[in-house]
């Protein structure tokens, strides 16, 4: 069985709504003696479930999938080694092994399959853009996270591409 092998512990940052991993995360993917690994670096800033507010009372962006929604943002942060299909298969794969409910987990699951892209197109904008999701260590809570909002991000890859409004 799939396992998570270390601990999260994670510090808040200054915006309110991300935080960086004080340690590295990693999980092996299959099962615990996989040669299929995620080690998550320390310094890598996260936002847990990418939930919108509205729906925080049904599904809160920290919760019992919290490891979970760590390596997925990695995942998607990295765009190397894994379509955004498998890196949702993993998300699905890691909230079972977290024991998450078998319905907040295929919630989660097809709101991420359905709405993932705009995470990973905004998580491309921002590296094209030269901007790093993992920040040096040791950092304090009064850190910025200095990331772009998405429509920001976008607009900055998209100029960056040649693309123009008419």
């Amino acid at each position: 069985m799939s396992e998570f092998t270390t601990p999260l512990i994670v510090s808040p940052l200054a915006d309110g709504k991300s935080w960086r991993l004080v340690y590295k995360l990693t999980y092996f993917v299959g099962s615990l003696d996989s040669d299929d690994t995620i080690t998550t670096p320390p310094g890598f800033v996260t936002d847990f479930a990418s939930v919108p507010r509205v729906f925080w009372w049904i599904i809160p962006k920290w919760g019992k999938y919290g490891n979970a929604a760590v390596i997925h943002d990695w995942l998607y942060w990295r765009q190397e080694g894994r379509t955004r299909t498998e890196a949702d298969a993993v998300l699905y794969e890691a909230m079972g092994v977290l024991k998450v409910s078998r319905w907040k987990k295929n919630v989660i699951y097809r709101a991420v399959r359905l709405f993932g892209w705009i995470a990973w197109m905004r998580n491309r904008a921002e590296k094209a853009n030269g901007r790093d999701r993992v920040i040096a260590m040791p950092g304090k809570a009064t850190s910025p996270s200095n990331r772009p909002g998405t429509l920001s991000s976008m607009y900055t890859y998209l100029k960056s591409r040649g693309v123009q409004q008419q």
